[in-house]
């Protein structure tokens, strides 16, 4: 091979060296050019935790928020698995936060000192809701006005079956309206069930919580939300893992949970402060 031949050689090679370099630096900069805060979450706080994540990242371009899912049994028990394989959750590198749906997980956690002590913060409270169809024009404005509307039919989730029913059956009972409101109930099956019969027609209005009517706020709108009466209304939490690698980024967004901006994202989608 002549000289001028292998300088081609070494000329081309050197070119294919420094792409490789380019390319695997801006794909570098790409994974890691934010900072992760990994978040541990039940499902069910699935709408809520990634609106406020939307919010916060607007705030902290710098910073990229990834959430994984898992029931209440299964995170409780994958958490408490990494004090025996290296702090790691599903693969991802340590968590920062943990969010299950009820209160209850998060004190057996703190009690164990899965996560620290003291940096629990509510951030939201599902309230039940009277939801109407858009169409629906004289709607009722309270729960106590429905004793006024006799020919409305009212659906309500099963109190036999669910939480969100027997919810529902505390509320109505409270407000002393069982008997006016008797040979008027629709029952069904569950919540979703609730909005089926209101957008089918079956029903003219419909209790649910307000997460679940958030899932439908462009075919039925909130007329009325419900006093804290005859039902506790579910309060969701936030608090840091025992191990989080950045403390200061995680209170920050601790902060940020319960700030008047995180609140009212988190009302034009259906919750409510938490008490």
């Amino acid at each position: 091979m002549n000289n001028s031949r292998l300088s081609e050689i070494m000329r081309r090679m050197c070119w294919l060296l420094l792409c490789g370099i380019i390319f695997n630096g801006a794909l570098a900069h790409e994974t890691f050019g934010t900072e992760p805060l990994i978040i541990a979450a039940s499902p069910s706080v699935k709408l809520p935790l990634e609106a406020l994540s939307r919010a916060f990242e607007e705030l902290h371009p710098d910073v990229k928020v990834q959430i994984f899912y898992d029931s209440g049994l299964s995170l409780r028990q994958n958490i408490a698995a990494m004090e025996n394989s290296g702090r790691f959750f599903v693969g991802s590198g340590p968590i920062h936060l943990v969010a299950p749906a009820v209160d209850e997980l998060l004190i057996r956690l703190e009690n164990k000192y899965y996560v620290l002590p003291g940096t629990r913060r509510s951030y939201a409270s599902t309230r039940l809701v009277l939801v109407v169809p858009e169409s629906l024009v004289d709607a009722p404005e309270s729960f106590e006005s429905l004793a006024s509307y006799p020919t409305l039919r009212i659906a309500i989730a099963d109190p036999k079956q669910t939480e969100v029913g027997r919810m529902t059956q505390g509320l109505l009972t409270s407000l002393g309206l069982m008997k006016s409101l008797k040979g008027r109930l629709d029952v069904a099956v569950d919540a979703p069930g609730v909005l089926d019969h209101v957008l089918s027609g079956q029903a003219d209005v419909g209790i649910v919580l307000s997460s679940n009517a958030a899932g439908e706020s462009e075919r039925v709108r909130i007329a009325a939300v419900a006093p804290d009466e005859g039902y506790d209304p579910p309060v969701h939490s936030i608090a840091m893992e025992r191990y989080c690698p950045n403390r200061p980024l995680c209170e920050e967004f601790l902060k940020f949970v319960q700030t008047e901006n995180a609140q009212g994202v988190l009302r034009r989608i259906g919750y409510g402060p938490p008490k």
